[in-house]
């Protein structure tokens, strides 16, 4: 049985932390890590692993489903079991068509957009920006280093 293995990495920051200074100590923040249980969950009947890293200002910024038994959706990608290939979907439910990013099967693929929305917090708004990348394998056993060992297969700067 083949194991989805999804890791994210979420860098967010304020208007405040937009100096060289704290683009450099971002950019020092690892794209990929070692395969850990915890941080890294089971979801859906142990058929994927979510690992998240990184920060979650607000809590509850990742959000996984399962739309139907072959679909799995993680933030703004979503993956078919069965053809092991990852799409992208710039705007969760919509109309439009994801776009197709590439084969999972024994290979990874690191996909990698920016984004910012606005914040209403205790009566102040604010933008805050954030860092997205996605690190995504189907495998048929598991191992902590699957991230580690190699390159990805091709490397994805979303819009």
């Amino acid at each position: 049985m083949s194991i989805l293995v999804l890791q994210i990495i979420i860098k967010q920051w304020d208007k405040s932390q937009r100096s060289p200074q704290h683009v450099e100590q971002r950019a020092k923040i690892p794209n990929h890590y070692s395969l850990k249980f915890p941080p890294a969950i089971y979801v859906f009947d142990e058929r994927c692993v979510i690992d998240q890293h990184g920060d979650d200002l607000l809590g509850n910024r990742l959000n996984y489903s399962q739309s139907d038994s072959d679909t799995i959706q993680l933030d703004r990608f979503q993956i078919s079991l069965s053809s092991k290939m990852l799409e992208y979907v710039a705007q969760p439910n919509s109309d439009i068509i994801p776009t197709t990013l590439g084969s999972l099967d024994n290979t990874w693929l690191q996909c990698n957009y920016n984004w910012r929305y606005g914040v209403d917090e205790g009566g102040f708004y604010y933008w805050l920006y954030e860092e997205v990348t996605l690190n995504a394998i189907v495998v048929n056993s598991l191992n902590e280093n699957l991230f580690m060992d190699c390159k990805p297969e091709a490397s994805i700067n979303l819009p």
